[in-house]
């Protein structure tokens, strides 16, 4: 389609656009072709622990790209085991034969007990609208768990997790993409022009525990990408958020609960230009979980965990929970017992998905000092990283 006419090209993706919008459903029947072992491709998108201990893996199939499904299994024995995939959502086809494709996503427990499965779907790769949307699972300790009807949020994609304010509100970071990530032909530049002043990363506001959604605020990042932000509220009830550009990091703050952000600046701590991981613990410091390659520091290597006492303004400590190049995408929880949990992704094409878990005391550290810690930990692999594991040894 790159050389097609631009008039004919528009007319013939409009009238497919509309399939992204038809809530896909979560289905328990998942084709062997997308099992990491056939595909040999695995992205991670996410881990959440459920009230009763069970913990719940996402990953991506297909690739990073319009083929993008997305898959979940379960662990019984605290992350030592996964199943096999439980459950697959594939948005399916529009009538030209495109694939409608779930290329972001994540997993989260909400403070009820609640499974959200959050995820993106599109025509192809993107369409300049997407659309965020998430299901929900009420008994996912069960043998048989079972997800409610997705519902949509709004246009753009969420890649990471809520953030719960002091108050009970939830804020979801969504972003919608720049115009120039639009990968459909000719008639790219003209779709949905109406969209353009929302093109940034975006703050959606829940008052009523997922049910229903209302944009506050956004701001445009510098030197942006696909922006993959998080928030973290401040003891003195202000927000700071972090942004991924091109070059590593942005922050920004806002002082009236997300309506307004100031211009994003740049992370002081040279880091890669890749998904990360913040997050608030229980004894009330802040976690992040970044890249910190010394030889380069736009390097997806050297995974690394610092904590902040003071609410970002300082990040202390500095556990090494990957030295490996190509590890990427860190999201995770903190336990009941007081560990935090992560999990990345290495390689992606014959790769492989792996978990650390650690205390803040061997963040502190830098190296494990808790007896019930562990790194890099294989739960998910391709066939090709299966092999190359056996050879090794």
């Amino acid at each position: 389609m790159k050389d097609s006419d631009p008039v004919l090209s528009l007319k013939f993706i409009q009238r497919q656009l509309d399939k992204a919008l038809t809530p896909p459903v979560i289905c328990k029947e998942v084709p062997y072709y997308y099992w990491p072992e056939v595909d040999d491709y695995i992205m991670t998108a996410g881990i959440a622990q459920t009230p009763g201990g069970r913990l719940w893996s996402a990953w991506f199939g297909g690739g990073d790209n319009d083929r993008a499904v997305i898959m979940l299994a379960k662990s019984d024995d605290g992350g030592k085991i996964f199943s096999h995939p439980q459950f697959i959502l594939d948005p399916g086809y529009a009538e030209c034969g495109m694939h409608i494709s779930a290329v972001v996503g994540n997993l989260w427990t909400a403070p009820d007990g609640r499974l959200f499965l959050f995820f993106t779907i599109s025509l192809e790769y993107y369409d300049g609208r997407a659309g965020s949307w998430y299901s929900v699972c009420s008994n996912p300790d069960d043998e048989e768990p079972v997800w409610s009807p997705a519902k949509r949020i709004a246009d753009g994609a969420s890649l990471n997790k809520p953030t719960v304010l002091a108050d009970g509100r939830w804020l979801l970071c969504v972003s919608l993409w720049r115009r120039d990530y639009i990968r459909l032909g000719a008639a790219s530049q003209f779709l949905f022009p109406e969209l353009d002043p929302l093109r940034m990363a975006n703050v959606y506001e829940s008052e009523d525990c997922g049910e229903t959604w209302a944009r506050v605020g956004g701001v445009k990042n510098i030197y942006p990408t696909f922006d993959e932000h998080m928030i973290l509220e401040r003891k003195d009830g202000s927000l700071l958020m972090y942004l991924r550009c091109t070059s590593g990091l942005t922050y920004s703050e806002s002082f009236d609960c997300g309506r307004s952000w100031i211009t994003p600046k740049m992370f002081p701590l040279p880091t890669a230009s890749a998904r990360f991981f913040l997050t608030k613990l229980q004894s009330g410091r802040a976690l992040l979980v970044c890249y910190s390659d010394p030889d380069c520091p736009l390097n997806r290597a050297h995974l690394t965990a610092y904590l902040s006492e003071d609410d970002g303004n300082n990040w202390i400590g500095g556990l090494d929970l990957d030295e490996r190049y190509a590890v990427s995408y860190p999201d995770g929880f903190q336990a009941m017992d007081g560990r935090i949990f992560i999990q990345y992704d290495r390689e992606r094409q014959a790769g492989e998905i792996l978990l650390a878990a650690f205390r803040e005391e061997d963040v502190l550290a830098g190296k494990l000092v808790s007896k019930d810690s562990f790194l890099k930990r294989p739960i998910m692999q391709s066939w090709s990283a299966r092999k190359a594991m056996t050879h090794a040894k």
